[in-house]
């Protein structure tokens, strides 16, 4: 058998043909689990560019490193609009205030249920806050899947935001968990706009074999995959290093978590 096979497209038979090598698709399933206003939170959507086409044959468009690396990132947009500011109140506790105030397309109510802003105590630095934004995205696979949450980074922003999103890695064929925005301040004097319908984040997919393609279905959240999901929900009010719980979540995670949602009608 010839080692380097992958790298040439399969690897060859006593009879000098070529088998194709296997790349069998990988389902992720996602979740949008919420009982109200379901309609704000859109499907994620592979990344698309919408640059005129390439010019050249060596322009970076149709690089095929740039190319392949792009068709694995899926986006997640930004479900509201919003206008915030940080400031502390006359008691040195942390707040943020919507700045369109009753003419925001969001009630201060819900606002105030979507983020909040972390004890100060939790920050990484002193003069940095730190705020998270509660999503309902819940991501599963079957086979072994690690998913990245990044930033945004190949979405132009005019004015840049004034911090940084923290990004994570989950192993989500036996961690999946509600996802959250989590954003790093580091100019708290300016203000975080953030505008409905543009990329919020990005989600990158690892398997055990780089090769293979990935397909976002939308699944339900059944009564296995709930049940699974109370082990390890609230678990970072217990212990300090969850993914020391990794092992205990595999011994006991059901054969089947992702149940493809059927269409209706």
């Amino acid at each position: 058998m010839d080692m380097f096979a992958y790298l040439k497209g399969g690897e060859e038979t006593g009879e000098g043909q070529r088998v194709a090598p296997e790349r069998r698709v990988l389902e992720v399933g996602y979740i949008l689990d919420t009982d109200k206003a379901g309609f704000i939170w859109e499907a994620p959507r592979q990344f698309r560019r919408n640059d005129p086409p390439a010019q050249h044959a060596k322009s970076a468009a149709m690089c095929p490193a740039v190319l392949d690396y792009e068709s694995r990132l899926y986006e997640v947009p930004c479900p509201i609009d919003v206008q915030l500011r940080f400031k502390m109140d006359d008691n040195g506790q942390p707040q943020l205030v919507n700045l369109a105030g009753d003419k925001s397309s969001i009630r201060s109510k819900h606002l105030r249920q979507m983020v909040a802003v972390m004890a100060r105590k939790e920050w990484r630095h002193p003069n940095r806050p730190i705020i998270q934004f509660i999503t309902p995205y819940i991501f599963v696979a079957d086979d072994i899947c690690w998913m990245n949450q990044m930033p945004a980074f190949s979405h132009y922003r005019p004015a840049p935001l004034p911090g940084t999103m923290i990004g994570g890695r989950l192993p989500i064929h036996i961690w999946p968990r509600p996802m959250m925005w989590a954003f790093e301040w580091w100019e708290p004097s300016k203000d975080l706009v953030l505008r409905r319908g543009e990329p919020w984040f990005y989600l990158r997919f690892e398997t055990d074999d780089p090769r293979r393609p990935i397909r976002m279905v939308e699944a339900e959240k059944t009564e296995t995959l709930t049940r699974y999901m109370t082990g390890l929900n609230s678990v970072t009010n217990y212990v300090n290093r969850t993914f020391s719980l990794f092992q205990v979540a595999e011994q006991r995670r059901p054969a089947k978590l992702v149940q493809k949602k059927m269409a209706k009608g």
